[in-house]
């Protein structure tokens, strides 16, 4: 049965109306919608309803894929496809309260996760930064060098205060691998400015080889080294990973599948 021209009106009204309030999503399935609601017997409220419902959910999938591309977390790694079989000493409820909770991010704590090259910190980070980013938490993930990089610069072009309160927009930022920070006054200078800014206001994420008893090797004096750790365990949890690296377990188990398959 072909649309009668109050119909017609009705239809041209609503797609003007819906652009108007700013409801794409809305505007592209309404139609759809409708024919299930008919075929079901829906309710108005129901239909109504389920038009709202693929709204929001639209929203809030576009929302998170905007966030997750400009958190910049390392792809393919997520609490899914993390083994913590493979580290018994993590604790792993701890982690996990962290990325399904927002609320130490609103009071500027800090996550501090430490263990040898190859245990998974990257991961756990990106996994948590991911995790964070869905609770609609905004969330920037960088190598600790390049942020370095990054602030020195921003530095030497007299421009230091205003590249931190860029950084300000981010609940959380994840600093991978500070440990290979060299220690010269020009880089760790910066590094100090940024921990020292973020304090109590920000919330940090950082991941090391190193114990803190070994910072002496990232920052220029020790006066400076303790200053940092004292701003960064003041409300903090510290995790430390201890198991065997997966690359070399990986690299391993590769060469004795190759082993086994040379000839006798």
């Amino acid at each position: 049965m072909s649309p009668n021209n109050s119909q017609i009106t009705a239809i041209e009204t609503l797609g003007f109306l819906l652009k108007t309030l700013k409801l794409p999503h809305m505007n592209n399935h309404w139609q759809e919608l409708e024919r299930q609601a008919l075929a079901g017997g829906w309710s108005h409220a129901q239909f109504l309803l389920a038009l709202c419902e693929s709204e929001a959910t639209q929203r809030y999938q576009a929302r998170v894929q905007r966030a997750l591309k400009d958190a910049h977390l390392p792809p393919g790694k997520a609490f899914s496809n993390f083994d913590f079989s493979h580290c018994p000493s993590l604790n792993q409820p701890s982690i996990m309260q962290l990325a399904q909770d927002r609320t130490w991010l609103k009071r500027g704590e800090n996550l501090l996760l430490f263990g040898p090259s190859g245990v998974g910190k990257t991961h756990l980070a990106a996994a948590v930064g991911r995790s964070l980013v869905e609770l609609g938490a905004r969330v920037k993930f960088l190598g600790a060098t390049t942020a370095v990089q990054l602030l020195q610069a921003a530095k030497a072009n007299l421009q230091l205060q205003s590249a931190l309160l860029k950084l300000d927009k981010y609940d959380l930022l994840i600093l991978d691998d500070i440990s290979y920070v060299k220690k010269s006054e020009v880089e760790t200078s910066v590094l100090f400015e940024l921990i020292a800014h973020r304090y109590e206001l920000k919330s940090l994420m950082i991941t090391a080889n190193h114990p803190f008893s070994a910072w002496d090797e990232i920052f220029t004096d020790s006066t400076m080294t303790v200053a940092a750790v004292d701003r960064l365990v003041h409300h903090a949890v510290i995790l430390e990973i201890l198991a065997p690296s997966f690359r070399q377990q990986a690299a391993l188990q590769r060469s004795s599948s190759t082993d086994q398959k040379q000839p006798k």
